[in-house]
């Protein structure tokens, strides 16, 4: 299962998406978030659906991706429609048992929320596969840059957000090596109790905060020496400019957006 976690992984790539402006992703990440919950009904989700699928393929990212990051939340998918499909008692009964009572509005509901919910992961993850975390840094300082105004400090935000984005790959990787060397001492953290579980995963806690502290050292041992002194003065090597694909790839969204909309008040 942790293997199974992609949170923060960046697979580099020449296709569309890849090329897309980081500031145009995160804009239009933001604006397929809102498009996923105005969708009303089962149509509207429907073509939220397309335009994830669409998507996905047209980044070409193995597919075997998008299952893994479904399968990290597949215990919440799973509540999410246990508790839509029998708690729900509007509608027609489709199936009934002593106090157990399945409608047909509970069982559109448990469907509706188990596909947007899918949607979500596998539309919003696109954007940390095809966005390298230094463009996503940069991307995230020009959006804040207003901000400077006030005194925030943008740039050093931006780039402990990206840094903890990066790091989460590390840290699993780490986590489950740590793991595996416990299970070969002949560590059981599988069977008993949930607390004797909980208690069997702290040397797993301890070596693996330990190995964070240190990353976390050579880190900033490896900027100083660099000599990083936060944004001010800094320049970049590769400026963030907007192309003609960036035009052609916000009136792509927009357009399912528009047809959500309209299957929502016009049909």
């Amino acid at each position: 299962m942790i293997k199974d976690i992609t949170i923060g992984q960046f697979f580099p790539g020449n296709s569309p998406v890849h090329r897309l402006d980081a500031r145009v992703k995160i804009l239009l990440t933001i604006v397929f978030i809102v498009m996923l919950f105005t969708a009303g009904d089962m149509r509207g989700l429907g073509v939220c659906t397309i335009f994830t699928l669409l998507t996905f393929l047209i980044s070409r990212i193995p597919l075997k991706m998008m299952f893994k990051g479904i399968r990290t939340i597949l215990v919440i998918i799973i509540i999410t429609s246990v508790l839509n499909l029998f708690f729900i008692h509007t509608g027609e009964p489709i199936f009934e048992w002593k106090f157990i009572k399945i409608t047909d509005k509970g069982l559109e509901t448990a469907v509706f929320m188990v596909v947007r919910i899918a949607c979500l992961i596998i539309g919003t993850s696109l954007l940390t596969y095809t966005t390298s975390p230094i463009d996503l840094t940069d991307a995230i300082e020009k959006l804040l840059s207003p901000l400077k105004k006030i005194k925030v400090p943008v740039h050093e935000l931006a780039m402990m957000m990206t840094i903890a984005l990066r790091f989460i790959p590390t840290l699993i990787e780490e986590t489950d090596k740590i793991m595996s060397a416990q299970k070969a001492r002949g560590a059981d953290m599988e069977t008993g109790s949930f607390i004797k579980r909980a208690k069997a995963l702290i040397p797993v806690l301890i070596p693996l905060f330990v190995s964070s502290f240190r990353h976390a050292e050579e880190l900033a041992l490896a900027m100083e020496c660099r000599c990083y002194h936060g944004g001010s003065g800094r320049t970049r090597m590769k400026q963030l400019k907007m192309k003609l694909i960036d035009l052609w790839g916000t009136v792509y969204v927009f357009t399912f957006f528009a047809g959500v909309i309209v299957l929502n008040h016009f049909i």
